[in-house]
């Protein structure tokens, strides 16, 4: 009897420390799990989730959403993708530079953001931590001009000659976010299909061997 007694207690305590533990990660209270890299939308490595921002979210999407303060629109208005590895599968980290390459984006208006571990913006006055352009004009971002695509550089110092540059500096590990404003109907229906996904390539890691 006693024995049964303590299977049943061990049944009960096993259960609720999975259910506790997978719903903490879901909703990204658990180290490692508080990116906002998640959903069920991929396209080339950019994570995405529809449902957020309509009552169609669930409680662990809109724990996530609330945890990291985003200002969440319905998906007609706006569609946030959000990626934190580079084009070989490795975390995006401040030691390495990378080459952000974007085509045409199917939204009005587009903006990409750096946010560190924490989803926060990092810690620094280099005035340099995201790129945006309209879909009908150009955007102005200090001496530079970013239209429907072209490349910029992501790193903790401003690389040498006139580009685009994302400041990496005091990120630690980190994750971009892609936010379409104004998305259009295809993008949508077929985000696969719609969107050219912008590419991260790794040119070198201060850290490396």
């Amino acid at each position: 009897m006693i024995r049964r007694i303590f299977a049943y207690l061990l049944a009960v305590a096993a259960g609720c420390a999975i259910g506790i533990g997978s719903a903490l990660g879901m909703a990204g209270l658990l180290p490692g799990t508080n990116s906002l890299a998640f959903g069920d939308v991929d396209v080339g490595g950019w994570r995405s989730d529809f449902a957020t921002g309509s009552e169609a979210a669930d409680a662990y999407t809109r724990a996530r959403v609330a945890r990291h303060g985003l200002l969440a629109l319905a998906k007609s208005e706006a569609v946030y993708f959000t990626r934190a590895t580079d084009d070989d599968g490795q975390p995006l980290r401040e030691a390495c530079t990378y080459r952000l390459t974007t085509g045409a984006m199917p939204a009005g208006w587009w903006s990409i953001t750096l946010y560190n571990g924490d989803s926060m913006l990092p810690d620094n006055d280099d005035e340099a931590l995201s790129i945006n352009a309209g879909q009908d004009m150009a955007a102005r971002i200090g001496d530079e001009i970013v239209g429907q695509g072209g490349t910029a550089t992501i790193a903790p110092r401003r690389p040498e000659g006139r580009g685009l540059w994302i400041s990496s500096r005091n990120a630690g590990r980190f994750d971009l976010t892609l936010r379409l404003y104004m998305p259009d109907d295809a993008l949508l229906a077929d985000p696969a299909g719609t969107l050219d996904p912008p590419q991260i390539e790794r040119l070198a890691c201060e850290d490396a061997a």
